[in-house]
């Protein structure tokens, strides 16, 4: 069957299910192939709307006739629902993927219950706007049909990678997970210097926006690798050069190593907080 017609069903119809269900729709996934379970009723009909697809408050409903589940709900609630998704889960279970920050592999598979092909991912907010940077990893019980099957469905929300042990996922939270607040924080800091350097507030605004976009676009289309390209822009004697140098007595490499390492032992002590109910 072609992913168009694989039928879907979505636990919680938040953010990060919303996003995937826009990609996949703008993919030409039949609407009529995704389910949506979500408690509140204005989510159901938000997404029924927008999207044209089934919706439900019925967990048992959404997972009776689903190839693939996608688990979409908050991590405070994962072991609740899962517990209660694991009495109506068809035998072998369907293939599911989780995008629930910090719910472990083991944690998910203890509550559901039985050997459960898994992938458990870790997106970030750009996944909204189908620009997200994912990080996924199978189980054992997941097959490499399977494994590309998630994969095609993820890609919905933007780039995929693999990662080849589960605890790696940590550093993929540090990275990119976070990674777009540090950018928004660069992109707030310089708007904020442009103003005070005597530029408009939106043009600060617009500009530093627009020079982030661009040189993300040119480190993605590139061959070349960001050194090459920061190299590249700075002459020697020039405007840029003076401005990096400054950066550079500031520490600025080692303080998005020191930031980035804070992030992944977060993210260790918030899996090992979730894990605890297993």
């Amino acid at each position: 069957m072609p992913l168009s017609q694989t039928r879907i069903a979505f636990i919680g119809g938040g953010n990060m299910a919303r996003s995937l269900i826009a990609g996949l729709v703008a993919d030409g996934h039949a609407p009529a192939a995704l389910t949506v379970s979500d408690p509140v009723a204005e989510v159901r009909a938000r997404l029924a709307k927008t999207y044209d697809v089934h919706t439900t408050d019925s967990n048992a409903e959404a997972v009776a006739a689903a190839e693939v589940l996608v688990l979409a709900v908050k991590p405070q609630v994962a072991p609740a629902v899962c517990r209660s998704l694991a009495a109506h889960l068809p035998r072998p279970a369907p293939l599911i993927v989780s995008v629930m920050a910090g719910v472990t592999e083991a944690s998910i598979c203890a509550w559901l219950g039985a050997e459960t092909p898994l992938v458990r991912t870790m997106p970030n907010t750009p996944m909204l706007v189908q620009s997200g940077a994912i990080g996924l990893h199978a189980n054992a019980a997941t097959t490499p049909e399977q494994r590309n099957l998630a994969e095609e469905i993820l890609r919905a929300g933007g780039l995929t990678r693999w990662v080849s042990t589960e605890p790696q996922l940590d550093a993929v939270t540090a990275v990119s997970g976070s990674g777009p607040a540090y950018f928004f924080l660069l992109m707030e800091a310089l708007e904020d210097a442009a103003v005070a350097e005597g530029l408009d507030a939106e043009a600060a605004r617009l500009l530093s926006i627009q020079t982030a976009l661009g040189a993300a676009r040119m480190a993605m289309e590139s061959d070349e690798s960001p050194q090459q390209l920061r190299e590249r822009v700075t002459s020697p004697g020039g405007t840029t050069e003076r401005a990096l140098a400054v950066l550079t007595e500031g520490g600025v490499e080692n303080l998005v190593a020191r930031a980035v390492a804070a992030a992944r032992a977060r993210a260790e002590e918030l899996s090992q907080l979730l894990g605890a109910d297993a």
